[in-house]
């Protein structure tokens, strides 16, 4: 997997990124939370190993920045930490979107199965959003089929997933072909009700 390290402790940094690398990943090292969050800005990555504890923006301000990007895939977010991190730390820390902590120093061990994890989980997430992008809709109709092999209108099935309630209008297009088949048929009637009227063949 390709993952970003946000570690201000240039030995730290050096030590994860050889272990993740010798474990046959591609890393991204950056120094601090502000240039981790400006190069997954510009190009997000799956994976985030970061310090919590660094100047400027820390590890959870990072977290909580990545869960904000608009459209942006899910992101696995592993925070290090200290050997005497407390109970409410960790709390606090998975409230902001943390997925998994890493205790310094680095067990290869424990990062391993650590990415492991994650490898799964991401998997998971890409194949649901695949399945949720893909929606069968009648090219006739267009109605949509439900997980229950059930046909119901599109609005019906968006409302039942998301809440949304929808208000019926026209868009300008169908507005004036509307219109046009309205004015045909009125042309239609109005010549009908002024035509003489057919009288019957003489015996």
């Amino acid at each position: 997997m390709k993952i970003l390290i946000a570690e201000d402790d240039p030995i730290a940094a050096k030590v994860l990124c050889l272990t993740l690398q010798n474990l046959g990943h591609e890393v991204v090292v950056a120094t601090n939370g502000a240039e981790a969050w400006e190069t997954f800005d510009a190009e997000p990555i799956r994976v985030v190993v970061s310090d919590w504890m660094m100047p400027g923006m820390d590890g959870l301000e990072l977290c909580g920045r990545i869960r904000n990007r608009a459209q942006t895939p899910y992101t696995y977010f592993i925070l290090l930490t200290a050997a005497q991190t407390g109970n409410e730390d960790y709390l606090q820390a998975m409230d902001a979107g943390v997925d998994d902590f890493l205790t310094k120093p680095f067990d290869r061990d424990i990062i391993r199965t650590r990415l492991y994890v994650a490898h799964r989980i991401l998997r998971y997430t890409t194949e649901i959003r695949q399945l949720k992008d893909i929606i069968p809709i009648c090219s006739y109709c267009h109605k949509v089929r439900s997980d229950e092999q059930y046909w119901e209108r599109v609005e019906t099935y968006i409302g039942a997933r998301t809440g949304s309630r929808f208000s019926h209008g026209a868009c300008p297009e169908c507005f004036d072909i509307q219109m046009e088949e309205i004015n045909k048929f009125a042309e239609s009637y109005r010549a009908d009700l002024e035509a003489p009227p057919v009288r019957p063949a003489a015996q």
